[in-house]
């Protein structure tokens, strides 16, 4: 083991379990369990850092991972990646206070789970035209400790809350599906029972069984320029695409190109550059603690704080952890960043993520946004999405719209799309909803990173309106 002069050693300890309950056509399935626990054994030299994961716990197997962590490290020093800066300031040695989910009403036992899940169930099939039906719900404790030379720094104890539902319908060769809150879990959060309450899946079976129907008999959306009102499961993603993912710093610096893209944001715009409107203020904030991604500090150990991306439309500061701010220093552009590099679990190295990525409430009520829209459509829940690998040129599409005319809601239309280009689009934002319109939302399903990593991010954001958008329907 080189001496602590030239080496540094952070080790993080992962133990994860899920429990995934299903019922599929009112038949329960059998609960599929989960268990994964290890560790990352992260080595710094001043000039270099390297990695090295083991399931192995024992003192010969940590000791084994703490010397193949250092050689690459070694290895990784004589790259000069790093040459003009000293990554041992990277890291922070005070212990944090304990951090664990709330946890308001504790989950009942997995029959009563169950019966509720088949309860809901039964209630999406009230029709022959529905094909397919399903409730299902993702629970999972994580209990994570990083270590910074021998020394606690932090534990976080978390509960991961994934309810959905999820129905088709279909009839003379057509076929719509509608979901709780998107067909890719878009409400999860940590918590207990409560999160299950708050996700709207009890008593919610019907509702999406009625909607389905109700769009297998509507008229496509219409096409062209329209005012467009996007409600927040549409905000989520709209967020997580156009803005999340632009702005992780790892991406700006190349590492993506090969496998997700790049960004069209660069090095330079940081201070200055006119993202959005005026209205748009984008925060990375860790510490709402019922969103999906909130935590003391992130994997390297940086303390999480509330930061802004984005303020009155300017941007401000990438997502990029402390390596990926060094390795910008080491180019001659020193940024501030965020506390987000973030590992899927123990056998992969943290890399720059989404957290909890948020839009701040605005001031104008849901119903003065309708009222201000002579002619427009409303976007509820995301269904599909085609972004190019600089994360600026997209099209997304959403289960369920609704066209407004003359300031009022008026027919319900389906396979509702809107196009547009990231660096343009939310210089169109005209009005953000005020807190009243606010939903706390989120993803477990955000990949990256070679190799992959599949990760939990949380996005909050109240409704928000665009002028002039580019809107289709399903033959647009």
């Amino acid at each position: 083991m080189p001496p602590v002069s030239t080496c540094r050693l952070t080790v993080r300890l992962v133990d994860e379990r899920s429990e995934r309950l299903l019922v599929r056509r009112s038949v329960a399935h059998p609960i599929e369990t989960s268990a994964d626990r290890g560790v990352m054994v992260t080595a710094w030299r001043r000039r270099g850092v390297g990695y090295c994961a083991t399931a192995d716990l024992s003192a010969t197997g940590l000791q084994r991972a703490a010397d193949e962590a250092d050689h690459w490290a070694a290895i990784a020093e004589q790259c000069g990646v790093f040459e003009a800066v000293d990554l041992h300031a990277l890291l922070a040695t005070r212990s944090l206070p304990d951090a664990r989910s709330p946890v308001v009403e504790t989950m009942p036992d997995r029959a009563m789970l169950l019966a509720m899940l088949r309860e809901e169930s039964d209630a999406m099939h009230p029709d022959p035209r529905i094909v397919s039906w399903s409730a299902r719900l993702v629970l999972t404790q994580r209990e994570q400790w990083l270590y910074v030379d021998g020394r606690l720094r932090a534990r976080q104890s978390s509960q991961f809350v994934e309810p959905n539902l999820e129905v088709t319908a279909a009839d003379g060769g057509l076929s719509q599906t509608r979901s709780l809150a998107g067909q890719y879990n878009g409400f999860c959060q940590q918590g207990g029972l409560e999160v299950i309450r708050a996700s709207g899946l009890v008593g919610g079976g019907a509702r999406i069984a009625r909607e389905a129907l109700e769009l297998l008999g509507a008229p496509d959306c219409p096409s062209g320029p329209r005012d467009l009102l996007l409600m927040p499961d549409q905000m989520m993603l709209q967020i997580h695409e156009s803005i999340g993912h632009p702005l992780e710093l790892d991406r700006i610096l190349g590492d993506e190109r090969n496998f997700a893209g790049g960004s069209f944001v660069d090095l330079d715009m940081f201070g200055h550059y006119q993202y959005g409107s005026p209205l748009l203020d984008v925060s990375f904030d860790p510490d709402i603690e019922h969103e999906l991604a909130a935590y003391r500090c992130d994997d390297d150990g940086e303390a999480a704080r509330k930061v802004w991306l984005i303020r009155g439309g300017i941007l401000q500061r990438p997502l990029g952890g402390g390596l990926s701010r060094a390795r910008a220093q080491a180019r001659g552009v020193t940024l501030e960043g965020t506390a987000n590099a973030r590992a899927v679990g123990w056998h992969r190295a943290p890399i720059d993520r989404m957290a909890n990525l948020n839009i701040e409430p605005g001031q104008t009520s849901l119903a003065d946004m309708i009222a201000s829209v002579d002619r427009g459509v409303l976007m509820r829940t995301n269904v599909s999405w085609s972004i190019d690998d600089a994360r600026n040129k997209f099209q997304f599409g959403c289960e369920y719209g609704q066209l407004i005319e003359d300031g009022k809601l008026t027919t319900v239309v389906r396979n509702p799309g809107y196009r547009g280009v990231s660096a343009t689009f939310w210089r169109s934002l005209a009005a953000v909803g005020d807190p009243a319109s606010v939903e706390v939302l989120g993803t477990p399903f955000c990949g990256k990173g070679e190799p992959g990593q599949v990760i939990r991010v949380g996005h909050a954001s109240p409704a928000c309106l665009f002028r002039g958008i580019d809107v289709f329907g399903g033959e647009g």
